[in-house]
């Protein structure tokens, strides 16, 4: 194999590092927020949940922007076409993205009953709202997307905003996504809160991870029975062109056939489930930071098996399936590849690093703020 297909397949591993930290760092940020109503019923009470994220959120972002940086530099033609696809959701995330700062800052800048509950209402939606995107959109793309190219180059979108989001498989992915949050969030406030906050987390988390369980077994079920694409044609060292060089087919139960070529990739699947009942178990078992590992495994392995179901294809076209994007067509130059990957192996562990050395100091439980505590969220 040439050194640039073997950059695209290492290219392709890293997104999918890069996605599977975006789900567990701002996933669980993203729970917390989504849950705050729920296991804080006093404004002291919610102020203990901002705060056992608040040293952490804006750090955490820092997955978004690699996520989406790496997808501009390594696989350009799929970044144009997916920002231009799912624009409407882009601009919803976008919207709910930037609210959920506004609220950190301004939430307890006045003391009213009704000031805080509004924005308390916003932390819920910019919560969940992104974690249902990030499900819904990857669901939609195993389904395929309406796109194509005309001989030029230019790209046409011939699917609705309706139609790609709010169909029942791509509901039922984001609701996934959305459990796994919950989850993760839940594990949160149970490593940092305190009782009340850490009782009501255990039961929500719990209920998150078994949510989890059941929608991604209804998906698989799905996913099984679903026409994918089969590449029949397609040379791994082929240069970035959509509109030419492969051939594709629409086959029933095409994403299985990764699995039945290569049992070993069950591994996959099967890690997803095991993170997330292992993990509700932990949660019983009063072992939080356990939990904690479990459900990372957890989204590990559903992202995992999002990709390897997939693999080669990116962004299937149900427009025209020969002009599906994929890891062979979509990617940047060899030249560009090269110097991405020198600064990916430098500044990656660099971050990983620097994360972990903030929780690590930051660590211990966080207690009640006062209603007099101007250091506190």
């Amino acid at each position: 194999m040439e050194v640039y297909a073997i950059l695209k397949i290492f290219w392709w591993v890293l997104l999918g590092v890069l996605l599977m930290g975006l789900a567990i760092m701002v996933g669980m940020d993203m729970g917390v927020g989504a849950l705050m109503r729920f296991v804080g019923k006093t404004d002291g009470e919610r102020r203990e949940a901002l705060n056992i994220v608040g040293p952490h959120w804006d750090g955490n972002q820092v997955w978004f922007i690699l996520g989406g940086g790496a997808i501009f530099a390594a696989f350009p033609t799929l970044y144009a076409t997916s920002f231009s696809v799912f624009y409407i959701v882009m601009i919803l995330l976008l919207f709910s993205m930037i609210m959920r700062p506004v609220a950190f800052e301004y939430r307890s800048k006045v003391a009213a009953h009704t000031w805080r509950e509004s924005w308390d209402w916003v932390f819920l939606i910019s919560g969940a709202l992104p974690m249902i995107i990030y499900g819904a959109a990857i669901g939609n793309i195993l389904e395929g997307v309406g796109f194509h190219f005309g001989w030029d180059g230019q790209y046409y979108q011939t699917e609705s905003f309706w139609g790609y989001l709010l169909n029942p498989f791509a509901i039922l992915c984001g609701l996934t996504s959305l459990s796994l949050a919950i989850y993760q969030g839940g594990t949160m406030l149970m490593m940092r809160g305190t009782d009340p906050i850490y009782t009501r987390a255990k039961n929500y988390a719990s209920l998150g991870g078994l949510a989890a369980v059941v929608l991604f077994l209804i998906g698989g079920v799905m996913v099984a029975g679903m026409t994918g694409y089969a590449l029949t044609s397609g040379n791994p060292d082929m240069p970035a062109n959509p509109v030419s060089g492969q051939t594709v087919e629409l086959v029933k139960g095409a994403w299985m056939a990764n699995y039945a070529a290569h049992p070993i990739l069950w591994v996959v699947p099967l890690l997803a489930l095991a993170g997330m009942i292992l993990g509700v178990l932990a949660l019983r078992a009063k072992k939080p930071i356990l939990g904690w590992w479990l459900g990372a495994v957890a989204w590990i392995g559903t992202i995992g098996t999002v990709g390897v179901s997939m693999f080669p294809f990116m962004m299937p076209s149900s427009d025209n399936p020969a002009q599906s994007l994929t890891v062979w067509n979509a990617t940047g130059s060899e030249y560009n590849l090269i110097w991405m990957t020198i600064f990916a192996l430098i500044f990656t562990p660099i971050i990983i690093s620097y994360t972990s050395w903030c929780f690590y100091v930051m660590r211990g439980k966080v207690k009640t703020p006062s209603a007099q505590d101007d250091h506190a969220y």
